[in-house]
């Protein structure tokens, strides 16, 4: 089973990069982040044409989660608290069974940017993942089956930057951001991109400016975690970096998990 995480940057200028990526691929969860699209404009018909099923939460211009599936899914969540209408549209949950016939969650999350450090934004960033954190132990433990991937918006380590000394303490590589994502690793997550490539400095995302991408100043920032049930299935998992070098990328890239 191919499961890939993907900010697309908007999905509307995007869609037939997706659609021939998912076909070409044959991928079997398509998670989509930044699809910046209502649920009204969500363009349904062109994945069912490719007997894909859906599941979407979408806003106009910003944000916006999709979970696009061969197999159909169950709903379980598109919000962190019990108020959804005030949420931005970032975090979609929903169940489907694995090969073994047994419950699988998969969690996909656009967690915000924060701008800049001590920024109002910055602050709704850790409150985000504080509120993370809680639906976790509210609805999950670590004994179950669960994925959580997306785009983090934040770079773990060294290794998933591409200067250590230019990039220290700002957004993405603070201590704080780092400190609240090794709360998440501690409930129950293992990084699989990284335990299966504890060398490799690979990264997801590539600034537009500055020629970023040809000279590789990237961070791996969208990240596929996975509980103990899901990391003794593991196969694989690799960032491929040529949907970068199309034509109107996004500026990230796909990154595709490989269980059994």
């Amino acid at each position: 089973m191919l499961i890939t995480t993907w900010n697309v940057n908007s999905l509307t200028v995007r869609l037939d990069q997706v659609l021939n990526y998912i076909t070409a691929k044959n991928i079997d969860i398509l998670c989509l982040q930044e699809t910046k699209t209502t649920n009204e404009k969500f363009p349904v018909k062109a994945f069912t044409d490719l007997n894909y099923h859906c599941i979407y939460s979408g806003e106009k211009t910003y944000n916006g989660v999709a979970i696009i599936s061969k197999d159909k899914l169950e709903f379980t969540s598109n919000s962190l608290t019990q108020y959804p209408q005030t949420e931005s549209k970032r975090f979609l949950a929903a169940n489907f069974n694995n090969k073994e016939n047994k419950n699988t969650t998969i969690i996909n999350v656009y967690i915000p940017n924060g701008q800049e450090i001590d920024s109002e934004k910055y602050i709704y960033k850790m409150e985000w993942l504080s509120q993370l954190q809680a639906y976790l132990n509210k609805n999950h433990n670590h004994d179950e089956s669960i994925i959580l991937l997306g785009d983090f918006n934040i770079a773990p380590g060294d290794l998933d930057v591409f200067d250590p000394n230019k990039t220290s303490d700002s957004i993405m590589t603070s201590t704080a951001e780092r400190s609240m994502y090794e709360e998440i690793l501690q409930w129950g997550f293992i990084d699989l991109f990284r335990e299966q490539h504890k060398e490799s400095s690979e990264f997801s995302w590539w600034d537009y400016r500055n020629f970023s991408f040809k000279r590789n100043l990237g961070y791996r920032i969208d990240l596929i975690l996975g509980t103990k049930n899901i990391y003794k299935n593991l196969i694989d998992i690799y960032i491929d970096k040529e949907p970068r070098k199309n034509d109107r990328p996004s500026d990230h890239t796909p990154v595709t998990l490989e269980i059994e």
